[in-house]
């Protein structure tokens, strides 16, 4: 199984951890829209079973669930849409490095009728390539505007995620400890207790590189508790101090590696194996996405001996959480059953399975999550943020100050270095002068 994608700049920095992408691994714009095209309205408005019966033909999907392709899981969504649509056939192309192949595709024209939309793309550049779909899709949704431009929607989510504790209740139990952390000294307690029942505490996977994301850029935003922060930090010369979420985040993961509570061999990439060690209880806990539970359970945990519980930052008990849209689907443009592939879209992401299947939280807000593990999460009563876009003038800043957001090598220099201040002092020089050069 490849390693999950990565976000690129130009999209959303506190969704960067917590998006679901690739074969079962980690990839990763607000309430108005205006009137779409005559048929997304059309196919919208085609209710009831003679409605829905005069759909046929066939279309294409494009999808990075290699995984769902080869085991038969997207057969049996489309039969039960063929429940609805007798008459309709979709077909199915995996690209395992979706990342990068959609880009080449987008080009091309390739695109079939109903693709996931390239986490990054320019919203001026939606028009180009996606149909607008209808205003009724979105009745509930989260990030119903994550993909919009000038009053249309182009792409709806596919799942919504969250972050923080996913633990294994058998391996805490060894270690004596009888219930998840609430607070960051019952993290630090926990830590302990495992450690000396020789269980890994937490598997940070910092070889890996990419998971180093959740000690910064993947955090910062819920942890300040302010959805909107990367605009305060394009306004700011230096917004990397001890005091806030960056230098909170930064030494907790400090901690935890000079404690010696996480893996021994910090540089290997891991990340495949590290889901056996949590499933096993060798190690007890991971810091991520609820994404990542299906996969723990997949290597082999029984689902019940699971858990999945707010990251406490600190002591207060009063904890901030994310929310987050998995990749955003989309109807092409060059479609020529737009009709159908908005169809198939709309019960893709509201009645297929798949959100559920994937360990999504559902999609729509009157919705409930399915699984114990989010339901664990959810009884927490955290204050759920959910993640704006990123400033503009931030991503230019981060890239030019080449401060990897989404990537995670930055973090991984920060957690390491001798002193906090002073890596943090480095992150601010750099940024400082990226902005001055810039000329903001």
């Amino acid at each position: 199984m490849k390693k999950p994608l990565l976000v690129t700049m130009t999209a959303v920095l506190s969704l960067s951890m917590l998006a679901a992408c690739g074969s079962n691994n980690n990839e990763g714009n607000a309430n108005t829209a205006g009137n779409t095209s005559g048929s997304a309205n059309t196919a919208a408005n085609e209710g009831g079973s003679g409605g829905e019966a005069k759909l046929s033909g066939t279309i294409k999907m494009l999808t990075h669930r290699t995984d769902y392709i080869n085991d038969g899981t997207m057969e049996r969504y489309l039969k039960k849409f063929q429940e609805k649509y007798p008459d309709a056939k979709v077909e199915f192309e995996g690209l395992t490095n979706y990342a990068t192949d959609i880009k080449t595709r987008l080009t091309t024209g390739e695109t079939g009728d109903v693709l996931m939309i390239p986490s990054g793309m320019p919203a001026s550049d939606l028009p180009k390539y996606f149909e607008p779909l209808p205003d009724s899709m979105f009745d509930d949704v989260y990030f119903a505007d994550n993909s919009a431009f000038e009053g249309k929607r182009y792409g709806i989510t596919t799942g919504v995620n969250t972050q923080g504790i996913v633990y294994n209740k058998k391996a805490f139990e060894k270690a004596g400890i009888a219930k998840a952390p609430t607070t960051l000294d019952e993290l630090y307690d926990a830590a302990k207790k495992l450690k000396e029942a020789g269980i890994i505490p937490l598997y940070m996977n910092f070889g890996a590189q990419w998971p180093m994301g959740s000690w910064g850029d993947g955090s910062a935003f819920y942890v300040a508790g302010d959805a909107d922060l990367t605009t305060k930090m394009a306004a700011d010369p230096a917004p990397f101090q001890e005091g806030n979420a960056w230098g909170i985040l930064a030494k907790i993961g400090r901690d935890f590696i000079k404690n010696g509570w996480v893996e021994k061999d910090l540089y290997t990439n891991n990340w495949e194996m590290s889901k056996g060690e949590i499933a096993s209880g060798k190690a007890a806990m991971y810091f991520l996405g609820n994404w990542v539970i299906p996969q723990v359970i997949g290597a082999g945990a029984a689902s019940e001996d699971i858990g999945f519980v707010p990251f406490p930052y600190d002591n207060s008990g009063k904890l901030n959480a994310p929310l987050g849209g998995d990749y955003m689907m989309g109807v092409s443009a060059n479609s020529k059953n737009k009709e159908l592939a908005i169809a198939w879209t709309d019960f893709f992401v509201k009645e297929s399975g798949y959100v559920a299947d994937s360990g999504f939280m559902p999609i729509l807000k009157s919705e409930k999550a399915e699984s114990p593990q989010l339901a664990e999460f959810q009884a927490a009563n955290p204050t759920f943020i959910e993640g704006l876009p990123n400033n503009d003038k931030f991503a230019e800043i981060a890239n030019k100050a080449q401060i990897g957001i989404g990537t995670g090598n930055y973090i991984q220099d920060l957690l390491l270095s001798k002193d906090l201040k002073a890596g943090l002092d480095e992150l601010n020089k750099k940024w400082a002068k990226a902005k001055t050069d810039l000329g903001y």
